[in-house]
């Protein structure tokens, strides 16, 4: 009988684990595959939750730890950091010899890793990619990894288009679907009862506001700039005097310190209608999100998972640019006047309405299980070969 087949999953952060812990359950389930799994990234810092722990507490063994060791926020160090972990990631895969790498999405963490891979002649499968995040400098790094792996699972035909345009050989590009709505249908939701012991509050405020707000990384570095998502949704907020305001903290990209800050003040001065979570939970995160009245940032999962949940979403800035929107998504800029407005459009019983049909233009769940039959299915024998190609040129 063979050998199982070595699959290297790795993940920098909480959110991009929600969306990868179905492929990872899959992978342990099926008998000719064997799991690794490396944890980098947010993961490993405390600063962020420690959220390895989560990865643990699902029962995955963890084979691999390749800490960024970051010393701060800013650019340079990111980039030191990048460096750093394509070191521990040639050392980690060295020890782990997997057979292929599986990845997601578009962080800088995951560029590294896919780095070493490349370097060392392990074929790469990635996840999410063809996707555009305009206002976000993963946006760069997502089309990197890209032409740096061998296999593609996309979430849908326009963006297996896209990875095509990037010279991919097209039957290598496969549209799987979005694996964030299988991580949202298997997660068992509390009631509000249960929820409000879970998180220490009364969950009773008029309205419910969920927040989640990250840093506008293409904006060149600038402080300002990278901040003023965070404070145009702030100073909006303080017109809503009535609602409960629950903030999910920022991820590791440069720039999170000062919209963390600015978050903490806000919280503090707001009193006992506010609070600020480091790391829900999936759990905890979607039954809170299911409840809510609106939920305001510049979150990926307001695009693509809380539609599917029927709840409105104001979406602020241009982080998320370039992503197909759902109707129940409204697009503002980053000015307080123009939140205000948007999140007062979302409490309307009409875009209430429009929010509860659950339009989506992200299909439904299964991803997971179709990354593995390929995973499973497809020879790797010359894989790491990859011819670029061409496309016609019409002018």
């Amino acid at each position: 009988m063979a050998e199982p087949r070595r699959v290297l999953v790795v993940t920098g952060s909480r959110a991009e684990y929600g969306l990868l812990q179905p492929v990872m359950a899959a992978v342990a389930a099926a008998p000719d595959l064997a799991l690794q799994v490396a944890v980098t990234g947010s993961h490993l810092m405390a600063g962020f939750g420690e959220t390895w722990r989560t990865v643990a507490d699902d029962g995955f063994a963890i084979d691999a730890r390749v800490d960024l060791a970051l010393a701060d926020d800013t650019r340079p160090e990111a980039a030191r950091g990048l460096g750093r972990a394509v070191a521990g990631f040639a050392d980690a895969m060295g020890r782990l010899a997997p057979d292929i790498v599986v990845v997601l999405g578009d962080r800088y963490e995951i560029l590294a890793a896919v780095t070493a891979a490349f370097m060392l002649g392990i074929p790469v499968m990635h996840l999410h990619g063809g996707e555009r995040t305009e206002g976000a400098f993963d946006e760069g790094i997502r089309h990197a990894i890209t032409k740096l792996s061998q296999l593609h699972g996309v979430a849908a035909e326009a963006f297996a288009t896209r990875v095509r345009q990037l010279g991919e050989p097209p039957e290598r590009v496969h549209v799987v679907g979005t694996l964030a709505l299988d991580g949202l249908a298997a997660t068992p939701r509390l009631d509000r009862s249960a929820l409000a012991r879970a998180l220490d509050r009364p969950l009773a405020g008029t309205p419910l506001l969920v927040v989640t707000v990250h840093p506008e990384t293409a904006m060149a570095g600038d402080a300002a700039a990278t901040d003023s998502v965070a404070a145009a949704v702030l100073a909006a907020l303080d017109g809503f005097a009535g609602a409960e305001v629950l903030f999910t903290l920022p991820n590791a990209d440069p720039g999170n310190a000062g919209v963390r800050r600015a978050i903490e003040d806000w919280v503090a001065r707001a009193g006992g209608r506010a609070a600020a979570f480091e790391s829900l939970g999936r759990q905890r995160y979607w039954s809170l999100v299911g409840i809510a009245d609106a939920v305001i940032g510049n979150s990926s999962s307001g695009i693509i998972e809380v539609p599917h949940l029927g709840v409105p979403v104001v979406n602020v800035g241009t982080r998320q640019q370039g992503r197909p929107r759902p109707p129940a998504v409204i697009d503002c800029p980053a000015a307080p006047a123009a939140v205000a407005a948007a999140v007062t459009r979302a409490l309307t019983p009409a875009h209430r309405a429009i929010a509860a049909r659950r339009d989506s233009p992200y299909g439904g769940a299964g991803a997971g299980g179709r990354v593995v039959e390929i995973l499973r299915h497809t020879p790797l024998t010359g894989l790491t070969f990859k011819p670029f190609r061409d496309l016609p040129c019409h002018g």
